[in-house]
């Protein structure tokens, strides 16, 4: 993975996850240091990302956007780490995606030319900013979300007294009554962009775009209805010839629906060039339950996909150590609300290790995470359960993104737990 060494300050004993021994290493060094997780060479609790899974989860996100001929700007707030940014441009990401100035600023600190700003660009220091970089770097393509009248009229007059030089790219939101962001109607999205047109040449109407992936339980034929909605949008915005010249941008942004984009937006009929932009981000690392569950049923939508390769699968560990069993049947691991997601289930052992030995064993049945602290985990056990006090436990998390912002630095590891590379994440 490519790094820019010199934004990289030096891993010491302060760095969550290091040894206690006082030294510096630089995350170019990692891999030569030899650690490997399960001989405890680092300190748990300890979060981990097996290449192995990286590796394929990308590749498997390569072959499907060449089959759904879409085009992909991964959803940097789910790593916020710039090795991974750069990872999925490599494998022939278009942009990345961002939701705040300062994940913007990350993107465009590590080099970043192509950003879509996921969001509304609101206030002052937000709007200097992008207006600063489009006149200082004409190579610099960049994107933003209105969704109303008013915040069409903030731009201009942003725009009319610091002038970025060029027109600002944006795209209109689609949204859903009762959801976060985005025109509710058809002739609401029509009013916000004929506003946009009519603030040319400091605006220019490059797309549509919604967020279908708010609540992934969602029934297939809601999301559908709701790509139906952004399409219906974008139809009449070209009726009305409200796009700015070039391809029409037609982007959502979740990770467990971007198959049904893919359709929706290939059936799109707006008379002119279409770019089909998912915005999938948790496909990188996955989870173990929800974008897990997610996989699946898209498989079961689309079992030709199944073509396509090994299918995606989780990639992150938390590490910790069983600390107290102080009953038969309950377990205290040396990990809590600072280590882990619970946002929308808690954690679930995957593995055990004992420490001397050299297996890994898969944790049995009926070991089940029913409460955190800040730094502990309770885990429910049967009574014959083989885990004792020193013992080494590898949990899964749901929901990927809420783990990575409680990490500084996540090592990388090969499948035999080897430390081969390390990433550092900028929340």
């Amino acid at each position: 993975m490519k790094r820019n060494e010199d934004l990289l300050e030096p891993l010491t004993g302060l760095t969550k996850g290091m040894p206690s021994a006082k030294t510096k290493v630089s995350i170019g060094e990692v891999a030569a240091q030899g650690w490997n997780v399960l001989r405890e060479d680092l300190a748990l609790p300890l979060a981990i990302l097996r290449k192995s899974a990286l590796d394929r989860n990308e590749r498997w996100m390569r072959n499907f956007c060449e089959a759904a001929d879409v085009t992909i700007a991964p959803h940097g707030r789910t790593t916020m780490s710039p090795q991974l940014f750069q990872h999925q441009m490599d494998a022939g990401a278009w942009a990345m995606t961002v939701a705040t100035l300062q994940q913007l600023r990350v993107c465009r600190e590590f080099g970043h030319r192509r950003v879509i700003f996921a969001n509304q660009l609101i206030g002052r220091q937000a709007i200097n900013y992008v207006t600063s970089e489009l006149r200082n770097d004409p190579s610099f393509e960049f994107y933003c979300l209105v969704d109303s009248v008013r915040g069409v009229e903030i731009l201009i007059d942003a725009l009319t007294h610091n002038p970025a030089g060029r027109p600002l790219n944006v795209l209109l939101e689609g949204g859903s009554v009762g959801g976060r962001t985005g025109c509710r109607t058809v002739e609401e999205a029509l009013a916000v962009a004929r506003a946009v047109k009519g603030a040319s040449p400091h605006l220019a109407l490059r797309g549509v775009e919604g967020f279908e992936g708010l609540n992934t339980e969602s029934s297939d034929e809601s999301v559908q209805a709701f790509l139906k909605a952004l399409v219906t949008i974008a139809e009449a915005c070209a009726r009305e010839n409200l796009f700015a010249d070039g391809p029409v941008l037609l982007s959502a942004g979740g990770s467990a629906f971007f198959d049904l984009v893919a359709d929706a937006f290939h059936a799109a009929d707006l008379e002119r060039p279409v770019q089909v932009l998912t915005r999938s981000g948790c496909y990188i690392s996955l989870d173990a339950a929800m974008y897990t569950r997610s996989i699946e049923r898209l498989l079961h939508r689309k079992p030709a996909l199944a073509d396509l390769g090994p299918a995606p699968r989780n990639a992150r560990e938390i590490w910790a150590y069983v600390q107290s069993r102080p009953e038969p049947t309950k377990v205290i691991l040396t990990a809590g609300k600072r280590d882990l997601s619970y946002d929308v289930h808690l954690p679930i052992a995957l593995h055990w290790h004992r420490p001397g030995e050299d297996v890994v064993h898969q944790v049995p049945a009926q070991h089940t995470i029913i409460g955190l602290n800040d730094q502990h985990a309770h885990m429910t056990v049967p009574a014959d359960s083989p885990l004792q006090v020193g013992d080494m436990v590898g949990l899964g998390v749901s929901h990927p993104c809420t783990t990575f912002d409680k990490w500084q630095v996540m090592f990388i590891v090969d499948d035999s737990y080897n430390v081969v590379d390390a990433i550092r994440t900028f929340f």
